[in-house]
């Protein structure tokens, strides 16, 4: 079926999809135009850069390991969506309050990435900043709505071009901050004492520790604030198993693990360049980090290629993070037709990209995001692994056919208010997550043994036969799909593998433009002047060779390994 999502069953076995997706999603997703907002917020935090560099590497390696042990594992087992499992667990009642929350929050997350993309193109028609919660010229309105469009047809499409998308985009958009971060070393050099060039990591951290990461002594935050953010700001879907949607499109439940490319790529490196070109356009333009956006800090480190970059990075992360919400929305009624729900739901998100409060309050709204979804992946942690080591059913409540489980809903509602009840006594909201998974853990056993989980259900054991032997059949389909593949010869044509390596050597004349610009070969100005081209040499090539390779009768090894 054209536009077949899966929305309510498990993905059939055919429709599994290789790893290259999964790693071009996760680094096209992650390395976005809101890494822009984050790094640059990183500079006014008052934290010195080791515990910025620490603090990193630990949240990040917590993130990959939740998405690695918990999200993938629930998703690959189950082939469902977030929305489908959750209402199997607790009832129509329940997903329908969880999908409005959680399609609403989504659609402002989207809103976030398709203003900052909106932030670059405004530069083009000379659109001052944005830098209000409300929009002050309409023309931002307008360019606003324009991006909107575009990353709305892709959601409409599927996950499958949403990974596509990314696949074309995530080699060259990861580059892009490399290249603006070692352009403005040399600027950032020149203006620190005691060092003319940043030859070694020692040279850096002074630089760093003199312009970037400057060391506030009365600062609140420290290096625990940043690894608790860096793992926080996508609980929603690692810990609260929104990206079950995503994953259990994955042959394998080590595919979770790809999620370390969006992680140390995107919210370490990615971060720390975006640092690094926020400090650096600030002082260029002899001004505050606070008082730019992250338009105007691509564009100072990249020229015109700068825009090209926050323009992608922001499609690339609401594509998919747009067809997350119209699922979640879908979920409420499944007669309803996803690529409807999807363009509605993009639509709504587009409206609220006009208000650039969306960006300026990031950080604090991922983490209230993770905050209040992450007692939901609690719940279903605990009714898929723990109920079973405790005697009890899983799925007691569709076996009882409740419409509502009201012991998910207490168990949410009751770690909400213990993450309350910590935040007026001083714990910081970064923090609350801890105490509000275990709570919600501990409360939804104990309220499903008392509603009855620990009863006898006969039709318990018939569903775990069922779903044992849907496991076996998927597991000898890809045996059989192996064998078959590794006996069949696979052609390449020559002129797209031409083609392909064309687009490498574009990304190569980047990066070297970005290390001469970082040598002192050539001015911040001939860098940012020679970066359109070969930019839009790659992106010529890369979208050819996409296109090819998914033309009928040209098969990639990649390709062929892909079918059904």
């Amino acid at each position: 079926m054209q536009n077949q999502e899966f929305a309510r069953e498990p993905v059939s076995a055919n429709r599994l999809q290789p790893a290259r997706y999964f790693a071009a999603s996760y680094a096209g997703e992650h390395v976005a135009g809101t890494e822009f907002v984050i790094g640059a917020m990183f500079v006014t935090w008052g934290v010195g850069t080791s515990d910025i560099l620490l603090g990193l590497l630990l949240g990040n390696l917590l993130a990959v390991l939740t998405w690695g042990l918990v999200c993938a594992p629930i998703a690959v087992n189950t082939r469902l969506t977030l929305y489908a499992y959750l209402e199997k667990i607790a009832g129509p009642g329940t997903i329908k309050l969880y999908s409005i929350v959680n399609g609403i929050l989504f659609c402002v997350l989207a809103g976030t990435m398709i203003t900052v993309s909106a932030s670059a193109v405004r530069i083009l028609f000379d659109i001052p900043p944005q830098v209000n919660w409300y929009p002050s010229n309409i023309g931002f309105v307008a360019v606003a709505l324009l991006v909107g469009a575009v990353v709305v047809l892709v959601a409409a499409k599927g996950f499958k071009r949403v990974a596509q998308f990314a696949e074309v985009c995530a080699p060259w958009m990861i580059l892009m901050f490399f290249a603006g971060a070692l352009a403005l070393l040399p600027s950032l050099a020149s203006m620190t004492p005691g060092i003319s060039s940043i030859s070694n990591f020692s040279d850096f951290k002074v630089a760093a520790d003199t312009f970037i990461w400057v060391s506030d002594v009365n600062s609140e935050l420290s290096f625990w604030h940043v690894a608790a953010f860096a793992w926080v700001c996508n609980f929603a879907m690692h810990g609260g198993l929104s990206d079950m949607t995503v994953l259990r499109f994955a042959r394998k439940a080590s595919y979770g693990y790809f999620s370390a490319l969006g992680m140390f790529i995107g919210h370490f490196a990615a971060w720390i360049c975006a640092g690094i070109m926020g400090a650096g356009a600030g002082l260029l333009l002899q001004t505050s980090v606070t008082a730019l956006d992250a338009g105007e800090v691509a564009y100072q480190a990249l020229g015109a290629a700068g825009i090209i970059a926050v323009i992608i990075a922001g499609w690339t992360t609401s594509n998919p993070t747009i067809y997350r919400a119209g699922l979640a929305f879908q979920s409420i009624n499944p007669k309803w037709d996803r690529v409807k729900v999807t363009i509605i739901t993009g639509v709504v998100t587009t409206v609220i990209a006009c208000f650039p409060f969306v960006f300026s309050k990031l950080m604090d709204f991922v983490s209230i995001m993770g905050l209040i979804l992450a007692p939901v992946g609690a719940v279903i942690v605990t009714e898929h692994w723990i109920l079973p080591k405790c005697n009890m059913t899983r799925y007691w409540s569709s076996y009882r056919k409740l419409y509502t489980n009201y012991a998910a809903i207490g168990a949410w509602g009751i770690a909400l208010l213990v993450a309350l009840l910590c935040f007026n006594l001083g714990v910081h909201q970064f923090f609350l997550i801890i105490p509000s998974w275990i709570t919600a853990t501990l409360s939804y056993l104990l309220l499903a043994k008392m509603s009855g989980a620990s009863a006898f259900y006969e039709q318990a054991g018939q569903h775990e036969q069922s779903e044992a032997e849907r496991i076996q059949s998927e597991l000898q389909y890809w045996l059989k799909h192996t064998q078959q593949k590794n006996s069949t010869k696979v052609a390449t044509g020559g002129t797209l593998t031409t083609v392909k390596w064309l687009s490498v050597f574009a990304l190569l004349i980047c990066a070297l433009l970005a290390i001469g610009c970082a040598a002192s070969m050539i001015s911040l100005s001939q860098f940012k002047q020679y970066l359109i081209w070969p930019t839009v040499g790659y992106f010529i090539l890369a979208i050819l060779w996409a296109v090819s390779a998914s033309k009928p009768g040209v098969q990639t090894a990649e390709s062929e390994s892909s079918r059904g």
